[in-house]
């Protein structure tokens, strides 16, 4: 039985509850129902026939359809030449909805495929949006999508709030196990208590399902996110963006691809090989980045390749990797310098990181056993607080 999102329940009642009101809409291009067309294909006729009104567009980290490759590049907003609809950036200077964008405006409607982890931005222009939506007093309307890495697994560390940024606004962990309609429940009650929030569940969903067992239809979510399969290392692999590491940007598989010029991608296979981390095999390769870091350059490094899904630990996978290299490069391995995703000041590693210790263990080589303990705590923080928010069984 195929899991039916938000927008197919909205769609089968006709958009019926959208009628007569002047709507906003948060969207990307994932934004699809079953069928693969997207919510602004559905609502644009009952727009033209005056059953409501499509007040604005609005979209987040590379654009509406994902057209900004690299990673930090701002987008503007522009008037579409195909529906005749403005469509509104939120990624750029203007992060959080003003006031002038908001007018007019009965109800939000927000449609976002998340991927399951702390660092992907999406779920951080929805809690700026509930920022403005609750001090305009404007109810919204979340329609759920799925976790493509399950709702039951969470992994890495809880936000430490002296490290928020737009890679982690509120208090989540790395690898989260929530669906955004669930996130969207907890930022609301937790954190924006003035704010009229609808959440259209799932339909057909349990916590236990990969993407691969909805019977969902795959739309990339951003140009970087092109398989379900990248969606199971982001959560560790995303860490590789505070260094000078190639994350695989620039290849066809980012974050299962890494790399460097300088690295011995066979002798670091095999240390990592030798590790036996839960799940996980590397398979040394070459590769040629087209753009991002090492553009043009052949870099070697490892495929990684998730071996069993339920015991893969993709934060303490990245951190090991990380403390290899370190040990076998001290001279060329380098932590990134600021800025980064809006943030002047802080190293990127720790707005990732949601903290400082995390890095700090790895330059002095503390044990994985010690790192994954003291995350373990903050796993069973953050697990206590998200039981309250959960939906699903």
């Amino acid at each position: 039985m195929k899991v039916l999102s938000g927008l197919d329940v909205v769609e089968r009642k006709q958009f019926e509850n959208l009628f007569g009101k002047n709507i906003g809409l948060l969207c990307h291009q994932a934004s699809v129902n079953q069928r693969y067309i997207h919510i602004i294909d559905l609502l644009l006729p009952l727009h033209k026939n005056n059953k409501l009104r499509i007040k604005g567009i609005f979209g987040p980290q590379h654009g509406l359809w994902g057209y900004t490759q690299e990673n930090m590049i701002e987008w503007e907003g522009y008037q579409d030449l195909r529906t005749g609809l403005m469509i509104y950036s939120l990624y750029g200077q203007t992060r959080k909805p003003s006031q002038n964008m908001l007018t007019d405006i009965d109800i939000f409607v927000v449609d976002l495929q998340d991927i399951g982890a702390r660092y992907y931005t999406f779920i951080w222009t929805m809690a700026l949006l509930f920022e403005s939506c609750a001090e305009q007093e404007i109810p919204v309307m979340v329609l759920d999508r799925i976790n493509p890495i399950n709702g039951s697994q969470i992994d890495g560390t809880l936000l430490d709030m002296n490290y928020r940024s737009f890679v982690g606004y509120l208090p989540l962990t790395m690898r989260h196990g929530m669906t955004i309609g669930e996130i969207a429940k907890y930022f609301q009650e937790e954190f924006y208590s003035d704010l009229h929030l609808q959440v259209v569940r799932l339909e057909n969903w349990n916590r236990m399902f990969y993407f691969p067992d909805t019977g969902s239809p795959w739309v990339m979510p951003s140009p970087n996110i092109p398989h379900w399969e990248s969606c199971l290392v982001y959560p560790g692999m995303c860490l590789l963006e505070g260094t000078n590491l190639s994350e695989g940007r620039g290849t066809t598989r980012p974050f299962e691809i890494f790399g460097a010029p300088w690295i011995d991608g066979w002798m670091l296979a095999s240390r990592m090989n030798q590790l036996k981390l839960p799940g996980i095999y590397f398979r040394p390769l070459q590769f040629l980045p087209t753009f991002h870091k090492y553009k043009d350059e052949i870099c070697e490094g490892a495929f990684l390749h998730i071996t069993d899904r339920m015991s893969f630990k993709p934060v303490l996978t990245a951190v090991a990797l990380l403390g290899e290299i370190c040990r076998l490069y001290p001279h060329h391995f380098k932590w990134k310098n600021p800025p980064y995703e809006f943030e002047y000041e802080k190293m990127p590693f720790d707005i990732l990181a949601g903290n400082m210790w995390l890095r700090e263990y790895i330059i002095n080589y503390k044990p994985l056993r010690e790192i994954q303990e003291k995350m373990d705590q903050e796993l069973r923080e953050f697990k206590r607080i998200a039981e309250n928010y959960t939906i699903y069984e």
